[in-house]
């Protein structure tokens, strides 16, 4: 938009109706105190400013507006009597002016003028936005390569301690084995495969992870009894857990469409993830039933929750709450996977938590499968 300030109404009028012939937005004020109370109200392209007015001269407004952040890069052509002298237009120039037009004005050197200023801006608006663009791809860059560095320091943490347990354990099994206590022996051997058993879900994750980048991740879908899974599921979660009690909500009486086996994934991702953020609390609640046409599950714990700022950023690749990346152990992708799984089966995934209270997981996923998919998706 173009801001004309001028004391003589018969000027404003010429000058408005040339510039909106040629299609630009103008506004009007007939006083540098009127100017001003607009500037402060609007962002203007171009002022032109005549420059002989009556209490506020064009150079008063031209300082003012200088002072102030918001339009001190608002270009100014200044308005004034052919006769005005060299030191009046140095005046001009020094108070923030970008030209100089002489009374009467050629209306076509005026529009040749705002045409370029106009383009002017257009160049460096695009400029200053390829700018900040620039400086968040640095600063994305810049979080992403410290977040890969964190990861790789945390995996080979996570790794190096089950491999440094189970090195150990089988130094003791030898002592075992040689003393022939076959109880200690199945005892330790039982630790060996526990720690096996966390190294593999560790590697799971990784290879995941990768095949998630490279676009690779499979998927098998078709209809399956998702209560016999869920049942299966918390059958052995529930014995391999004999001090917390798993409490079954719902039913989902349908079959479901999709992947069975990354399906069961998120469950126990789910429901591990509320043992192990609730280490005082005594009781879990899974939920699944079925909501309109989409299947509804949840994990219900009672453990120390987060805040809501976590919340937002809690399925994001590598992300660990940092008040509880010291106590917990994990990579920060697990929960990042499970995105990836619940998106690709047009579902939903979502937290709601409150601190010292608890939090509740859950998706949604449509029941059926869509016209266009096949049995078989990679």
């Amino acid at each position: 938009m173009i801001l004309i300030v001028d004391d003589s109404p018969e000027n404003i009028i010429s000058l408005k109706k040339v510039l909106e012939k040629n299609d630009f937005e103008v506004d009007t004020a007939s006083s540098g105190e009127e100017a001003l109370k607009k500037i402060l109200k609007k962002s203007y392209v171009l002022i032109i400013l005549d420059v002989q007015m009556p209490e506020m001269d064009g150079f008063e407004v031209a300082e003012a507006i200088s002072g102030y952040s918001k339009a001190k890069e608002t270009a100014i052509i200044f308005l004034s009597a052919a006769t005005a002298d060299v030191k009046l237009i140095t005046r001009g120039y020094s108070s923030g002016a970008l030209d100089y037009i002489s009374k009467p004005v050629d209306m076509n050197i005026l529009l040749l003028k705002v045409k370029t200023f106009y383009r002017i801006y257009e160049q460096s608006r695009a400029l200053n936005e390829m700018q900040k663009k620039l400086l968040e791809e640095i600063e994305f860059r810049k979080e992403a390569e410290r977040k890969k560095d964190e990861f790789i320091s945390i995996a080979s943490h996570e790794l190096k301690t089950p491999m440094t347990s189970v090195k150990g354990y089988i130094q003791l099994l030898e002592r075992s084995l040689d003393k022939g206590d076959t109880e200690t022996v199945r005892t330790r051997l039982r630790k060996v495969q526990n720690h096996i058993e966390k190294l593999n879900i560790l590697i799971a994750d990784l290879l995941d992870i990768s095949k998630i980048e490279s676009g690779k991740l499979k998927f098998n879908k078709k209809y399956f009894s998702f209560e016999e899974l869920l049942f299966h599921l918390l059958e052995v979660l529930q014995q391999a857990n004999p001090d917390i009690k798993l409490h079954h909500r719902g039913f989902v009486e349908s079959e479901v469409f999709g992947d069975e086996m990354r399906l069961e994934q998120v469950i126990v991702n789910f429901i591990t993830n509320a043992i192990k953020y609730a280490p005082d609390a005594n009781e879990i609640v899974v939920t699944a039933e079925v909501r309109g046409d989409e299947l509804y599950f949840a994990v219900r714990d009672y453990g120390i929750g987060m805040a809501e700022e976590h919340q937002q950023k809690i399925f994001d690749k590598f992300y660990r709450v940092e008040e509880t990346s010291e106590r917990f152990q994990g990579l920060g992708i697990g929960l990042h996977i499970c995105q990836e799984i619940i998106a690709r089966h047009s579902g939903r995934i979502g937290v709601h938590s409150t601190v010292g209270e608890g939090s509740e997981f859950y998706f949604y996923i449509p029941l059926h499968a869509k016209l266009s998919e096949t049995t078989i998706i990679l």
